[in-house]
């Protein structure tokens, strides 16, 4: 197992995560700035809830979505990336 999947993820202070019914989707809000997800990113940080390690929300995933399987690459990837993009 990857180190970093025994991380808990969860949003800076000044960030959240909300339904922007103006843009049909989910946006993660923060400090004068706003980015628009696509369906992949929201069923990700759905789970992020401050509690969930990231091995927890690999393997939550294809138990919602059983289409999704052998996605542990591409959510380390993500989460790599939304903690550089803070």
């Amino acid at each position: 197992m990857n180190f970093a999947r025994r991380a808990i993820p969860s949003f800076h202070r000044g960030f959240r995560l909300q339904w922007e019914a103006v843009r049909n989707c989910h946006v993660v809000l923060y400090p004068e700035e706003m980015v628009k997800l696509n369906d992949s990113a929201t069923a990700v940080l759905l789970l992020v809830d401050g509690e969930r390690r990231i091995s927890d929300i690999i393997d939550q995933l294809p138990v919602r979505f059983p289409v999704a399987q052998a996605i542990d690459t591409d959510i380390d990837e993500f989460m790599q990336r939304a903690y550089e993009q803070k």
